[in-house]
């Protein structure tokens, strides 16, 4: 498939083609924002993958520009890199629906799950880092309406939020899947994510569980 890669490292940018390519993608690298919106306007890829920090200002042009992207081309699976772990960025893309994804860089290193990773968000998955659960989960604070579910029930969902299903989650954990199943109806009635909600229900239940940890309880948007 036909991705755009965006990323401001050259070496970076060739290593993660050669990657790609080697995967069998049909992959256009490009330096900057212009260069990611100008390939995509030119042909919309099945997939774009962005550093989050591009030039010129090097804050968050790639995520700027990966919204901007979605806004036009709804549904376009967008998969963004990231040096550092920032919960504001990973709540940001999950209000874009599926088919979204934020990986560490780190991750990359890991050829077989960073493919597996952009496999999951081009299948319209939702992926976050681990690295970035892992965070979340060792904060001793919680606030509501996460703190009404059990420890198990915030084990399923930060496992959700890595982007696994019912079936690799019941697998982690030793349960079956009707077990795992039940955990994720209690999440969602817990959350007050009712069975008609407008958008994924996975999803705002991800959506929940990174946005606590705004001060707030609303991840914070940055200007561009």
């Amino acid at each position: 498939m036909r991705l755009v890669l965006a990323e401001d490292a050259a070496l970076l940018r060739e290593g993660l083609a050669l990657i790609l390519r080697e995967a069998g993608h049909d992959v256009v690298p490009v330096a900057d924002v212009d260069g990611l919106l100008a390939a995509v306007a030119t042909r919309p890829p099945a997939a774009i993958i962005t550093d989050i920090r591009m030039p010129p200002d090097y804050r968050d042009e790639g995520l700027r520009a990966a919204l901007r992207v979605r806004r036009d081309h709804p549904g376009l699976p967008v998969l963004v890199l990231s040096q550092y772990v920032e919960h504001t960025y990973a709540a940001e893309l999950v209000t874009m629906g599926g088919g979204v994804g934020y990986l560490l860089k780190d991750r990359v290193g890991d050829i077989p799950e960073f493919l597996a990773a952009l496999e999951d968000v081009v299948g319209g998955g939702t992926v976050i880092d681990p690295e970035v659960v892992r965070r979340f989960l060792g904060r001793r604070t919680m606030q509501a309406p996460l703190e009404r579910l059990t420890p198990r029930e915030r084990e399923v969902l930060a496992l959700i939020a890595e982007g696994r299903g019912n079936t690799p989650i019941a697998q982690h954990l030793g349960v079956t899947d009707a077990a795992i199943a039940k955990h994720v109806n209690n999440i969602f009635a817990k959350l007050d994510i009712p069975p008609d909600a407008d958008g994924h229900r996975r999803v705002l239940a991800v959506l929940a569980y990174l946005r606590h940890d705004s001060p707030d309880g609303w991840p914070h948007r940055r200007r561009s």
